[in-house]
């Protein structure tokens, strides 16, 4: 098989002004005053026309809206600087009225969350499955979201559900398309935790949730176009470009783990003997058969090491095992193959990366970055342009809360029934 390697390297690209403007949100309106709050808050009212482009009146009305709403709050007056000026009343996103619940369902487990409107955990709830009729399974999540809430919401009202979950979903329809680990198709997973919860109800992949998330409350770099690479029980992608996801006519963007890898240099063989298996799409070189979860376990097995589940593995990884170590430094190293790809083909500004190895042990984020820069043709700077994802340790509880929150922050004024009404 030929190297996927490039050793006759063209030259690199020009690079990108490093004095460019900061990237800004595209949303319009009160969206956008919304989420130069969240960026800058406390910030005065003419900080914020400054920031969006609109007029002090615009950015005036569109403030008295999200204060009547209970969006947001006014600070205590400031003064002008060094004490000139007229005093200014700033104005911040208010966490102490409202909260979202997410819900993220992974294929062996499920969790719940509440969250400010800041991005913030206030509580979460991981429990195994009991079940995968997905009926059931949704009313159990709706179920354990009430108890959630009674015990830690300290009064403030949830606004809306978001659900997050791997492989296809079409959050125009509020259904999961296909989940094949779960053996999901084409689940109404909005009308069955709407009828349950009696929340609105928000459904998104995964990968196009942390995407989100990166946006409101992570690495400002993501604004402007952003590639997220999930490696986990699942591994799909996102892509986002001037605030907006690709999904696709089919749901089916991002839809990366049968990526090829190259049985060779992977280090698999036709028969899965290293440890591997067989991947559901038949091969054994594809990016989910070598480095899902699944594929990690079942590699630890074969050398040796007596874990029964991913997180017992990491566990040995960050205690500073070496076979354990060794196997999340492969793991980087070909999660970098895909990135390469994926930079090569999109040439986002930033990719971020949700693994734990790369999250948390930074031998693993350097194999990663030296892997890109070996294999890109694009991207000129993978210190910069390649980083872990801003919610290391909390990505699952973070997944189905932010796309709740992204809802909100796009629509402030849209149909929440838990808010005041504007007129």
């Amino acid at each position: 098989m030929k190297s996927l390697s490039a050793p006759g390297r063209r030259p690199r690209p020009p690079r990108r002004s490093d004095t460019s403007a900061p990237p800004a949100r595209r949303l319009a309106g009160t969206g956008a005053v919304f989420g130069a709050i969240l960026d800058h808050g406390p910030v005065a009212r003419s900080t914020v026309a400054r920031l969006t482009g609109l007029s002090p009146a615009s950015v005036t009305g569109h403030v008295a809206q999200l204060l009547a709403r209970g969006l947001v709050r006014e600070s205590a007056e400031t003064a002008g600087p060094r004490g000139l000026g007229r005093p200014h009343i700033p104005v911040e996103i208010d966490t102490g009225g409202y909260l979202v619940a997410g819900a993220h369902i992974a294929v062996a487990h499920s969790t719940v969350s509440l969250m400010d409107l800041r991005g913030r955990i206030v509580a979460e709830d991981r429990q195994p499955h009991r079940t995968t009729d997905p009926h059931r399974m949704l009313r159990e999540l709706a179920a354990r979201l009430s108890r959630l809430t009674a015990a830690h919401a300290g009064g403030r009202t949830v606004l809306a559900l978001g659900l997050a979950t791997g492989h296809r979903v079409d959050p125009v329809a509020g259904v999961i398309v296909e989940h094949p680990q779960l053996g999901w198709r084409d689940v109404p997973a909005r009308d069955i935790l709407a009828a349950a919860t009696g929340l609105p109800v928000h459904v998104d992949s995964h990968a196009r949730a942390l995407a989100r998330a990166e946006q409101l409350f992570g690495e400002e770099s993501t604004r402007t176009s952003t590639v997220l690479l999930f490696v986990g029980a699942v591994v799909d992608a996102a892509f986002a470009t001037e605030g907006a996801m690709h999904r696709g006519p089919r749901s089916g963007a991002g839809s990366v783990a049968h990526l090829p890898l190259g049985t060779a240099e992977s280090g698999g063989d036709a028969d899965g003997a290293d440890g591997a298996g067989r991947c559901s799409c038949g091969r054994t070189d594809c990016l989910q058969s070598e480095v899902s979860e699944r594929a990690m376990v079942r590699r630890a097995a074969g050398q040796g090491l007596a874990v029964d589940s991913f997180p017992e593995l990491l566990d040995l990884a960050l205690a500073g095992e070496p076979r354990a170590v060794a196997l999340f430094r492969r793991r980087a190293r070909l999660v970098g193959r895909a990135a390469a790809l994926l930079l090569d083909m999109f040439d986002p500004e930033v990719l971020v990366v949700v693994e734990p190895g790369v999250g948390r042990m930074p031998e693993c984020l350097a194999g990663l970055r030296a892997e890109v820069a070996r294999r890109s043709w694009v991207c000129e700077d993978p210190e910069r342009a390649v980083v872990p994802t801003s919610f290391t340790g909390t990505v699952l509880a973070t997944a189905g809360g932010a796309v709740a929150l992204g809802a909100l922050y796009t629509d402030p004024l849209g149909p929440w029934p838990a808010l005041p009404a504007v007129s």
